[in-house]
């Protein structure tokens, strides 16, 4: 009952119903979107048969916060936030780019690396780097947004040759990224964190630039603890990390990585609830906050009334 899994509400002046990897999008009178963000985890691009309990506010919650705390460097699509797992904001047509920054080499840039390539996406890496060393400085590796099946890396050069995202568009599109990274940098350096790389999505309305979906949340970032990371580096040793990707090391270790013939390993009830610690953990330490868990256990019914109660106002 903690957790939610799908929703299948109908709400007043409703025109459409998107399902995505981990959230539930309706569409309200063409005009405003109903995110609710629901408790389904996706890693490598496939969603996982069980639901983490309080993932989704977790997420929704994070978001909430880093959107309003970078509203100063971009306008963002929230009009409301009306319950733990949903935000309401307006509709924007979305560029067809996920806009990835990197400071340090972790994750899949650093299995590119480690496979031989020194370019990604069309960005030259130095030789020497180990795993999770701080790169030079920040740099930026889109991805093209799949609507089903896998992302894909794509170099600046290909965005524009292909008209994906008009020149002078794009441009703006990396100015915003690289002063949200550094807002994201300082946010977290404060909380004793280093932002190791995250991902952004930005959308048009009025012909405007909008920052929209979630930003700095442990779906769309990762993050390394500051304390002894330096210390780790030295040594070659793991460095100690809140983000999905302890999710897919296990999934790995367990012989998924969300290949043709592969099966998702089975979800226990205490891998299940280790995973949803992981993302409680990251919330407090991020936000310097203690997560409150809604004392109503009958989540859908809540969400679905908090929907209800806001749509007029808006």
């Amino acid at each position: 009952m903690n957790s939610i899994k799908e929703t299948h509400f109908n709400f007043p002046g409703q025109t459409a119903f998107y399902k995505g990897k981990v959230r539930d999008v309706y569409t309200i009178d063409n005009k405003y979107l109903v995110m609710v963000v629901t408790d389904r985890i996706s890693a490598f691009d496939v969603v996982l048969p069980e639901p983490i309990p309080y993932k989704g506010q977790v997420l929704n919650q994070i978001a909430a916060k880093f959107l309003q705390a970078t509203a100063d460097i971009v306008p963002n699509w929230v009009v409301t936030v009306p319950d733990p797992s949903v935000t309401i904001g307006r509709i924007c047509d979305p560029f067809k780019v996920e806009m990835v920054i990197r400071g340090y080499l972790a994750g899949h840039a650093w299995r590119e690396y480690s496979a031989g390539r020194r370019r990604v996406c069309g960005v030259s890496l130095p030789e020497g780097l180990k795993e999770n060393d701080k790169l030079p400085e920040p740099i930026i590796t889109p991805t093209t947004k799949a609507a089903v099946g896998h992302d894909e890396d794509i170099s600046r050069e290909e965005i524009l040759a292909r008209g994906i995202v008009a020149a002078e568009d794009y441009e703006q599109l990396e100015k915003y990224t690289r002063a949200l990274y550094q807002r994201g940098t300082e946010i977290a350096g404060k909380q004793g964190l280093i932002l190791v790389d995250t991902k952004y999505e930005f959308g048009k309305a009025d012909g405007k630039i909008f920052l929209i979906d979630e930003i700095h949340t442990p779906d769309s970032s990762r993050y390394f603890y500051s304390e002894g990371y330096a210390e780790r580096q030295a040594k070659a040793e793991p460095q100690k990390q809140l983000s999905k990707e302890f999710v897919r090391k296990w999934l790995i270790e367990n012989g998924f990585q969300g290949k043709d013939g592969q099966v998702v390993p089975l979800m226990t009830k205490d891998i299940v609830k280790s995973i949803s610690d992981r993302y409680i953990e990251l919330y407090e330490q991020i936000t310097g906050e203690a997560f409150i868990k809604p004392a109503d256990d009958n989540v859908l019914s809540r969400v679905e009334n908090a929907i209800k109660n806001a749509l007029p106002s808006l």
